[in-house]
């Protein structure tokens, strides 16, 4: 029966001499604590730290990118348990064996690799996925999760995670990082993250009900908007003195504006009334954006924003299911034009970090790196989410280096709800960096010394610097 290997080289360059310098400079870094400064791994998992109910509610249900490979070739999602709450043995078990009968599906990709470090390096699991070999895997993994050392806490002390950034609404009271930050038994740091995409755009159905919301979680009148105005603001305030370090924002486009007092409370009123057009709410949406970084320069939190992203793409699915099920698609996207009205304004302020990641590569030698290769707020964020794959790292780090440098980037972001990812994320990210730098030293481009440096910064110290933590 074919058995599963972690091979020790793997992802280093093939090149015997340019292999040896990297394993050098993986090594240096290999066993250093993991910073994870975006990502959407559910508090209340470390807070309660409750044992995982099965293998399929960890290691399938939760992850859409195992999720939408398997749907691409006919399975249905609720067979892997998306939308039904708590899976009966039964049904665990089956999604499980759909998973390990569609093991070929995930040849060359990066989930792959994730789902077999995770199989052999976090429960021991030494035969390839099969149908032959499900139920054996399963029950391995079963066992493992039963036991003290395989619940929530553990894992997160056994992954050497010294940081972990959760994904929280704005009105979220944030009681399990309360919980966490009072408990003297849990030594790591998890931080929330203020994600207020469906407070600033007027575009979603439920826009008014949540401003309503908003203004009375901050005991503000949102019938203006500078009310509405003042209760993100206080919102914001709550998250920095609950220990978030970074504000996030998802829009499919990048593009800002930056409108005078008048005009946005017009736009609000409009949007209130339901009166506002699909321009002027785009117009509003942008204008908050650049609300966001006036207010970072205000409160120091981080501004990441991610766009390029059609989300819910097929909307039978997103109905059904709700978001982040796996059917969202890349979109071409622009930077350069799009913010400039909020560098004009906001660019060159010292408290702003302005993180900007994207999944269209074409913009990373072209916008990206130039951007951060001027203005001192503006960071390239790493590859993510579509493209956080070996070979777009790669050339990532290819098309960015040579304008921006290696402290221009943000570190490695590995922006998962797959918990057990984790260390496999962080650990592909060392390995790939490691080999480009290896490059530059073969290529006499770079001394050793240097590169021993660079790729120490780019895992401890790009993340804490970028994310003021």
């Amino acid at each position: 029966m074919p058995g599963l290997d972690l091979h020790p080289d793997r992802l280093l360059p093939t090149d015997p001499a340019t292999r040896a310098v990297a394993r050098e400079l993986y090594e240096g870094v290999a066993r250093l604590p993991i910073i994870s400064p975006h990502g959407h791994v559910p508090p209340q998992w470390l807070s309660e730290d409750v044992p995982f109910r099965d293998p399929t509610s960890l290691l399938i249900t939760p992850d859409h990118y195992v999720n939408r490979m398997l749907h691409a070739h006919g399975v249905p999602l609720e067979d892997l348990g998306v939308g039904r709450g708590p899976l009966d043995e039964a049904d665990s078990r089956r999604a499980f064996r759909l998973l390990c009968e569609h093991w070929s599906a995930y040849r060359g990709t990066p989930v792959r690799y994730w789902l077999l470090d995770e199989l052999a390096g976090i429960f021991g699991v030494t035969e390839r996925p099969s149908a032959a070999t499900a139920d054996s895997i399963y029950d391995t993994i079963a066992e493992k999760i039963a036991q003290p050392e395989f619940r929530p806490r553990a894992l997160f002390e056994r992954f050497g995670i010294e940081v972990l950034a959760t994904t929280d609404d704005p009105c979220d009271d944030l009681a399990p990082h309360d919980a966490l930050a009072a408990d003297e038994t849990f030594a790591g740091r998890v931080v929330p993250t203020f994600r207020p995409d469906r407070y600033l755009d007027p575009h979603e159905s439920t826009w008014n009900e949540r401003v309503d919301r908003l203004g009375e979680t901050a005991g503000t009148d949102v019938g203006s908007y500078a009310g509405y105005v003042a209760a993100l603001e206080a919102r914001r305030r709550y998250f920095v003195e609950h220990g978030a370090v970074s504000a996030d924002h998802g829009v499919e486009d990048a593009e800002t504006l930056v409108l005078d007092d008048a005009e946005a409370s017009r736009l609000y009123d409009a949007a209130r009334a339901g009166t506002i057009s699909a321009a002027e709410a785009t117009a509003f949406r942008r204008h908050m954006i650049s609300e966001m970084a006036r207010m970072s320069c205000e409160d120091g939190l981080v501004m990441t924003l991610h766009p390029g992203v059609r989300r819910n793409h097929h909307r039978a699915t997103y109905e059904r299911f709700g978001p982040d099920v796996g059917c969202d698609i890349p979109v071409a996207v622009e930077y350069t034009r799009a913010l400039e009205p909020l560098l004009n304004a906001y660019g060159t302020h010292p408290n702003l970090h302005l993180v900007l990641f994207t999944i269209d590569e074409t913009t990373y030698s072209r916008e990206l790196a130039p951007l951060a290769g001027f203005y001192p707020s503006v960071y390239v964020g790493v590859p993510w989410w579509f493209i956080d794959a070996p070979e777009a790292i790669r050339r990532f780090r290819a098309a960015v280096t040579e304008t921006a440098g290696f402290s221009r980037t943000s570190g490695f972001i590995d922006d998962t709800r797959a918990f057990c990812s984790i260390p496999a994320r962080h650990d592909m990210s060392r390995r790939l960096d490691a080999g480009y730098l290896a490059g530059l030293v073969a290529e006499h481009l770079l001394d050793l010394d240097e590169a021993h440096e660079a790729i120490h910064d780019l895992v401890a110290t790009n993340p804490r610097k970028v994310f003021k933590l």
